[in-house]
């Protein structure tokens, strides 16, 4: 595997993941359409970040450890989708604009970790 190769595969699941978590910040920005107070309003803010503070978690662990983002990044797909459809939100693309990117990252997870040997820099 050549070099560049290697960082690419190393550093895409990590850029995406770090892209994908402020598009889901993005929609935390629809509170400030809204007219209440400060508090009431950081709040909301605060609350609404939260999804993007998962995945920055999330990262943050499997930035070492792969596996792991492999699956946590699946569970978070796995858990968007089954519990927007069992609310009974139909919104095929809304709910596929979040679950599928959610899938790639793990996917590029699990391929770097399955070619650790070769993709990792050295320390």
């Amino acid at each position: 595997m050549s070099r560049a190769t290697a960082c690419l595969l190393y550093w895409s699941p990590r850029a995406f993941s770090i892209a994908f978590a402020i598009f889901l910040s993005l929609f935390a920005l629809d509170v400030f359409n809204e007219v209440h107070g400060f508090r009431q309003t950081v709040f909301a803010f605060s609350i609404h970040l939260v999804p993007a503070m998962v995945i920055v978690a999330i990262l943050i662990v499997a930035w070492r450890w792969e596996w792991i983002g492999t699956g946590m990044f699946s569970l978070a797909a796995v858990y968007y989708a089954v519990t927007m459809l069992s609310r009974n939100v139909k919104n095929w693309p809304a709910v596929s604009g979040i679950s599928l990117p959610l899938l790639l990252i793990a996917a590029m997870f699990l391929i770097c970790w399955i070619q650790r040997s070769n993709v990792r820099p050295a320390h």
